[in-house]
């Protein structure tokens, strides 16, 4: 993922502690759901090491390997738009340690204070388009006759 979509250069620092200030840390075995489309987002989770791999359900087949996150990236960002309900699933690739976030604690600290709520809502806009855009070409990459046609 690109380094505005980072945690570190995401958000200016001010807006960055404060978020942090909300975060306990929790870790996931390797094989772990971490969560599964359709049910409710009320959770995010700031990757400290470890890899989860985002996925989606495809009617008739396995579920679809996404993309893979690491280090400083956001996973989840359904609990940031009614009706919070996880667009993807997720699973620990490996052992992972995570700061996580309670949704309605970050949703209210955006309320309370437009310019935080600002920050993060761009930061969580830009993850979505990155998310969307990779959804879209691994989806024609699996299953598109020609695939995405993004190699030459």
């Amino acid at each position: 993922m690109t380094s505005t979509t980072t945690l570190p250069m995401a958000l200016p620092v001010e807006h960055r502690d404060r978020l942090m200030g909300l975060a306990h840390e929790v870790s996931f075995d390797a094989g772990e759901r971490l969560f599964d489309e359709g049910r409710h987002a009320d959770r995010f989770w700031i990757i400290r090491t470890g890899t989860v791999l985002l996925d989606m359900q495809v009617p008739g087949r396995r579920a679809a390997v996404i993309e893979s996150l690491s280090h400083g990236e956001l996973l989840g960002w359904s609990w940031h738009f009614a009706p919070y309900r996880w667009q993807l699933g997720a699973e620990a690739l490996s052992p992972v340690r995570a700061w996580e976030f309670d949704a309605e604690a970050v949703r209210a600290m955006c309320a309370r204070d437009p310019e935080f709520g600002r920050a993060v809502a761009t930061w969580v806009g830009r993850v979505v388009a990155h998310r969307l855009q990779a959804s879209r070409i691994r989806l024609l990459d699996l299953y598109a006759p020609y695939g995405s046609g993004s190699r030459g």
